[in-house]
């Protein structure tokens, strides 16, 4: 297994050196990216034709990528204050649904990351105006009166999942139109079919076709009211119907409705243009749209609680007394109480609100603590439970607690394979199956040089452990963290942490 384990991450290594997906690479070789992602995590060996097939597919590509990378010089205590930024997730569904306004949308506040970078490279290749003010507090977008979907920029579209949320507000002034599949984290296979299932309820039908989803619109003639059962509680999936819903003066009825963060960021918003939505934070919401929306409208996007749990684990990792400024408590509660389960110290503010008028803020002050393993199984739920976003970083703060315990990622298939990678600073990790991990602490972190894992959270949760761990780590390309994280590693430094940045 060790050996596997070696030659599997010679070959991720490679991959993302040369600047090959996952999926890329798999198509390449002839197989599955689910096994390829096995292989590369080193929970199944390769045969000899799979490695002589990616050595061929790796020789015939372009020159490896420029890459940005993090040198880590761990044991660095932190202290002071860090404000929680603005939701990633909430900033490119705004994006998306700035499509329906035919006024002038101003986001305050706007995580300067990737993932919103790539939506606005998509965004100004069909015609919409985005300009950000001097000082890059707010984002001005304005649309033209025709978009120019044949002038879509492929390939920014293609590395961001949000791309999906274009659908919704797409949907209602085009009889059809081409989006180019979804890309983003490589979290295992994710069916758009939930999507599809509840847009044919505005005349949607989708062909899947030479890398492209084909769309066609047949919109359903006459005022009725539309019940939407959603069979999938997805954030995306809900935000795509919620935008498609917006257009439309009838009502809407959206059952096994998402109400997490994001998905409320997106109401609060709707509403603000004159949409009507009863049912916020639950799972049915009753929306009644407009058959034209053109408002000029300023809005700020609520702050992040998938950052802030990073910056939670930073402090339990580091045995740090830390405070976090402007979480987010209500998109917290439950990891909060797991982590006071184990042992966490910790004090929360009187309640405030955000600048979006809505949600609940507190100042979070963690204390170094003692943690011991949880009792039950760590698994995600949909709001209000557990984040699945969150549930990460509940292996590193595993890994630092007396005891075993098992994490349970029932959402995706691959990330608990991504998780993996924390043995190599010396994490006791153990892959019962692709969906479930073992973590045994307590863990005397070590440095050591890896390549990012292709995921989000996973990636972040390696940089995370690379504060605590004893000497020098180097993290290579990083890109995937600058995703979804704006300007984390001087955040980091200015409270104590050594962090430098590189590139090859």
């Amino acid at each position: 297994m060790h050996q596997s384990g070696n030659v599997g991450g010679l070959i991720r290594d490679a991959r993302s050196l040369h600047g090959l997906s996952l999926e890329e690479l798999a198509a390449g070789v002839g197989t599955s990216p689910q096994h390829l992602a096995e292989i590369e995590a080193g929970a199944v060996p390769p045969s000899l034709d799979t490695l002589r097939d990616v050595a061929g597919v790796l020789q015939v590509t372009q020159e490896p990528k420029r890459q940005t990378n993090y040198r880590i010089e761990g044991e660095a205590p932190l202290s002071g204050s860090i404000e929680v930024r603005s939701s990633k997730n909430a900033a490119v569904a705004l994006l998306c649904a700035s499509l329906l306004n035919r006024g002038r949308t101003v986001l305050r506040g706007v995580a300067q990351i990737e993932e919103v970078n790539r939506i606005i490279e998509v965004l100004t290749s069909m015609g919409v105006s985005v300009e950000w003010s001097e000082d890059r507090s707010e984002l001005s977008i304005v649309r033209p009166d025709q978009l120019d979907l044949e002038a879509m920029d492929e390939e920014a579209a293609r590395r961001t999942r949000s791309v999906l949320m274009f659908f919704g507000p797409l949907l209602s002034s085009h009889d059809a139109f081409s989006l180019p599949y979804a890309g983003g984290c490589n979290l295992g296979a994710r069916t758009i079919e939930p999507h599809l299932q509840a847009l044919k309820n505005f005349g949607l039908t989708v062909r899947a076709t030479e890398g492209f989803y084909r769309a066609q619109v047949h919109p359903p003639t006459g005022e009725r009211v539309r019940s939407i059962t959603l069979t999938e509680r997805g954030d995306t999936v809900t935000e795509n119907v919620l935008m498609a819903a917006a257009q439309h003066a009838d009502l809407t009825v959206i059952r096994n409705a998402s109400s997490n963060y994001m998905v409320q960021d997106l109401c609060f918003y709707l509403m603000a243009l004159g949409v009507e939505i009863e049912g916020i934070g639950t799972t049915t919401l009753r929306v009644r749209g407009l058959s034209e929306i053109d408002t000029d409208i300023t809005f700020s996007p609520s702050e992040d609680p998938i950052e802030a749990m990073s910056l939670i684990t930073a402090a339990v990792v580091t045995h740090s007394e830390l405070t976090i400024t402007r979480a987010p408590i209500e998109f917290l509660e439950i990891e909060l109480a797991v982590l006071a389960e184990m042992g966490l110290r910790y004090d929360l503010s009187d309640e405030y609100l955000s600048y979006n008028g809505h949600t609940r803020l507190v100042d979070i002050t963690v204390y170094p603590s003692h943690l011991r393993a949880a009792v039950d199984k760590i698994h995600p739920m949909p709001f209000p439970g557990l984040n699945i976003d969150n549930l990460p970083f509940f292996a590193v703060i595993a890994a630092t607690a007396e005891g075993s315990t098992m994490i349970h990622d029932w959402v995706y298939e691959n990330r608990a394979i991504h998780l993996l990678e924390l043995s190599k600073l010396g994490a006791n990790v153990q892959l019962l199956d692709p969906h479930r991990i073992h973590v045994t602490g307590p863990t005397k972190w070590r440095g050591t040089e890896t390549m990012c894992p292709p995921a989000l959270r996973p990636a972040v949760c390696l940089l995370l452990a690379a504060l605590a761990a004893k000497g020098t780590s180097t993290l290579r390309d990083v890109y995937v963290i600058n995703r979804g994280y704006e300007d984390l590693p001087n955040r980091l430094n200015a409270l104590g942490a050594k962090i430098v940045v590189t590139h090859d």
